[in-house]
């Protein structure tokens, strides 16, 4: 059984009853991962285990969701929100994809990464925070009937405007990469001098086959036409929300930017999200993100007018098919410390493709958003262990054997030993030289690199020179 969730004392938030039902939840999932191992109990086990795993969860909710109200806890709202994002949107995507594949092993794997992460994530932040340990990432969302409208008028205007039967993934985005993506921002101000910022992230792919082929593009490259076209087609699409949702403010557009995904992540961590909604299209994702600055907001990109449009549209895509044609390699760094987070990332970003996560949920949807090339996990994280993480990650098919390389204050040998068999790459510690550590990290992809070369020229019967 190398699959296993471990509880521990830290997962308690000191409500006796909830800590029972989330030992009981960590159970369920652990005997999900015993029964998804044998290929002849597999689907009608997991089926009904599936069935009894959610049924259970949502007792859960609702006696966890009394108990908040008992103690008129402030955050009950949005916690209660958190809740029916998962009930509503998540697990019926889920379930979906079990019966499509009639409960194939790799939609069980996914099934139980996704679920078991959000467990772990769910229990140690936003549960935390009923009892005072942490504070809701959450805390600026709009009311959930606001919410749910909004969601509502987006999937209308995507089926309407490009054809697409959209699902909504989840409404708590938290900013992940995914694919090839177009971030656009659009900023406005309203005339009793409040602020607000609408970023839409667009995969690459889904543009290419909405817009670029309505305009009859042949080529799989976006061009400037196209760019600019769908520029105007997203500024009609979120005027059409604002039309929906009238207040007494006047909102106009102010300046709009083509954004780097380092731009659009730099912009997300300094302000509070009202919406942030993740949609998969069928043939992409797409991401809808509006936001009030809390901070002082600062200009990410050039803004783009009348005179410099083509211009720097131009050189916003030959900018993204120069990354694309440099393939850096991409490494994702997960850390709850913002200052080891970013010493990698300054480390690291001239030679590589660098993605940050701060939580297990973020570094698994980073995982099933955009595959990486290497993980950097912190072993001692607070809000998830490194090694249940590691778990998760071997435990999905598509991302089984993805690299992974702790990060940790100090030497444990006996712990790390309890994971060899899940076949972490090696660790690294966090107080050597800073040139040291890049060149750990160099070294491991010269010496991957060399080992799938001579592979490949062994299995072509030919010899490395």
């Amino acid at each position: 059984m190398g699959n296993q969730l471990v509880w521990e004392d830290r997962f308690n938030i000191g409500v006796k009853f909830i800590d029972k039902e989330h030992q009981k939840l960590f159970g369920i999932v652990n005997k999900l991962f015993t029964y998804a191992e044998h290929e002849d109990k597999r689907p009608w086990v997991c089926q009904e285990g599936i069935k009894y795993f959610k049924d259970h969860a949502m007792k859960h909710f609702a006696e966890e969701e009394a108990y908040m109200a008992s103690i008129s806890y402030e955050g009950f709202e949005t916690h209660k929100r958190l809740h029916e994002d998962f009930r509503l949107w998540t697990i019926p995507a889920l379930e979906k994809e079990l019966q499509r594949s009639r409960y194939s092993k790799e939609a069980i794997d996914h099934f139980m990464g996704v679920c078991a992460g959000w467990l772990i994530g769910h229990t140690l932040t936003e549960d935390q925070a009923i009892a005072g340990g942490k504070v809701s990432k959450w805390t600026n969302l709009l009311p959930a009937d606001e919410q749910m409208a909004v969601k509502q008028v987006i999937l209308r205007l995507l089926e309407s405007m490009f054809q697409l039967e959209a699902r909504l993934v989840t409404e708590c985005y938290g900013g992940e990469k995914f694919g090839k993506g177009i971030y656009y921002r659009l900023t406005y101000d309203s005339d009793q001098g409040r602020q607000r910022d609408v970023v839409l992230i667009f995969e690459e792919k889904l543009l290419l086959e909405t817009v670029g082929k309505i305009m009859g593009e042949q080529s799989n490259k976006l061009s400037v036409t196209v760019m600019n076209a769908v520029r105007y087609t997203a500024r009609q699409f979120v005027e059409c929300i604002i039309e929906q949702f009238p207040s007494e403010e006047c909102y106009k557009l102010q300046s709009e930017n083509l954004l780097t995904y380092e731009q659009f992540e730099k912009m997300f961590e300094r302000q509070l999200p009202q919406h942030s909604l993740l949609f998969n299209t069928g043939v992409g994702y797409f991401a809808y993100c509006s936001m009030t600055p809390h901070m002082a907001r600062k200009k990410e990109g050039v803004t783009i007018q009348a005179d410099n449009a083509v211009k720097e549209v131009s050189k916003y895509l030959q900018k993204t098919a120069q990354e694309k044609k440099i393939r850096k390699k991409k490494v994702l760094v997960v850390d709850d410390s913002e200052t080891i987070r970013q010493l990698l990332k300054g480390l690291l970003q001239n030679d590589y493709q660098v993605t940050l996560a701060q939580s297990g949920v973020s570094a698994i949807r980073c995982l099933v958003l955009e595959r990486p090339d290497l993980v950097l996990l912190d072993y001692n994280m607070p809000d998830c262990d490194g090694g249940q993480l590691l778990k998760m990650i071997r435990s999905e098919i598509g991302m089984a054997d993805v690299p992974v390389i702790f990060l940790s204050g100090t030497v444990d040998k006996e712990r790390l030993s309890k994971l060899i068999a899940l076949k972490p790459a090696g660790y690294l510690l966090k107080s050597m030289p800073h040139e040291e550590i890049k060149k750990n990290i160099d070294d491991f992809f010269i010496k991957k690199d060399g080992s799938l070369h001579k592979a490949s020229n062994e299995e072509s019967g030919m010899e490395g020179n």
